[in-house]
């Protein structure tokens, strides 16, 4: 027993783990101004595909070799985990043509509290209470973010981004549906790979041309793939020391860092837009917490 004296004073101390994980919380929140910056000179699909095929090719040397070994199943959870991540961040990324980068983080947190609701209907797992609670204080806040200029409706960007909230939230429970029964490393590329892959493969019919060589563009998707590839081995890394609920609420600083480094950059949302962002925050942190549990 005198060596468990130590645990509680512990839990109020930030360590390596959490320090970590505020670093890229804080390099995830950057991401969305990249984005909106290069969505100046390049097509959404083009660039979506140009990030993820960077960071599917940071990822090969650790998936090449157990990369022999692939299952069906491995290639169906790659496949399906993709396409949710490919239709997610194509439909963010298309949103920040039209609307500020910090608009855009506060909608995409929404995602946070919309996964219990997509457990309950795809693999069965009731949401509690607190769930509940994180869905309405994301509803109310999602519209005092739209309403600002458009009163209740929702303008192009903004739709665009609220629905690629649904395919990241799909992403995640693909995620926990073979959680454990796959090799990580080689779900990882895989997915990445298909993100990519589509992506580009989808450029003809949308008919999105690819842009001219310009050094924005291959620097902001080049530098995002790595950041990418960074963020998901911190998380890997970090998250076996700290808990799930104590690295949500770490994570739901990301449309924080966000709103401040888009005001550093000239954003400038109004009062009631910044009253939504505050009560998207506060929904992924209630969906999260687990009332009277350590």
């Amino acid at each position: 027993m005198h060596g468990a004296a130590p645990e509680t004073p512990s839990r109020l101390m930030i360590g390596r783990p959490e320090l970590a994980l505020i670093g890229i919380t804080l390099l995830w929140g950057g991401t969305f101004l990249i984005v909106h910056q290069a969505m100046r000179h390049s097509g959404p699909l083009f660039f979506v595909g140009l990030r993820f095929g960077t960071a599917a090719l940071i990822a090969l040397p650790l998936a090449l070799p157990v990369l022999r070994g692939v299952t069906r199943r491995e290639w169906l959870a790659g496949t399906m985990i993709g396409c949710g991540i490919f239709t997610g961040y194509t439909l963010q990324t298309w949103g920040l043509r039209t609307i500020p980068s910090s608009t855009s983080a506060f909608i995409t947190a929404a995602y946070v509290p919309l996964v219990p609701i997509l457990q309950w209907i795809v693999l069965r797992r009731r949401p509690r209470l607190a769930s509940w609670i994180g869905v309405a204080l994301a509803f109310a806040g999602l519209l005092l973010i739209a309403a600002p200029r458009d009163g209740l409706s929702l303008g192009r960007g903004e739709a665009l981004t609220l629905i690629s909230t649904l395919a990241i939230a799909l992403e995640i429970i693909f995620i926990s549906l073979w959680a454990g029964r796959v090799d990580v490393a080689r779900v990882t590329f895989i997915q990445l790979a298909v993100t990519s892959l589509l992506a580009f493969a989808c450029m003809v019919p949308a008919g999105e041309a690819a842009p001219p060589i310009n050094w924005i563009v291959m620097l902001s998707a080049c530098g995002l793939g790595l950041m990418t590839a960074l963020i998901q081995l911190v998380m890997n890394w970090a998250q076996r020391s700290v808990s799930a609920t104590r690295a949500t609420l770490i994570y739901a600083g990301e449309p924080v860092w966000a709103g401040l480094i888009g005001w550093i950059a000239g954003d400038r949302l109004p009062a009631s837009a910044l009253l939504g962002g505050a009560l998207v925050v506060a929904a992924v942190i209630v969906s999260e917490i687990r009332f009277g549990t350590p």
